[in-house]
């Protein structure tokens, strides 16, 4: 498993927070899962 260090802007961050919260519930690991959904869903998109 990597370890990536990344840098959002506030209001993004809020927003990934907050639904992050709204979809799994907050608990730990969740952000880090949400965040994983995202990237896979951008990696493999259709080109």
């Amino acid at each position: 498993m990597g370890r990536i260090s990344v840098w959002l802007s506030e209001e993004l961050e809020k927003k990934l927070r907050f639904k992050t919260i709204e979809r799994f519930g907050g608990r730990k690991g969740d952000l880090s899962r949400a965040v994983e959904e995202a990237v896979e869903k951008w990696v493999t998109k259709e080109k």
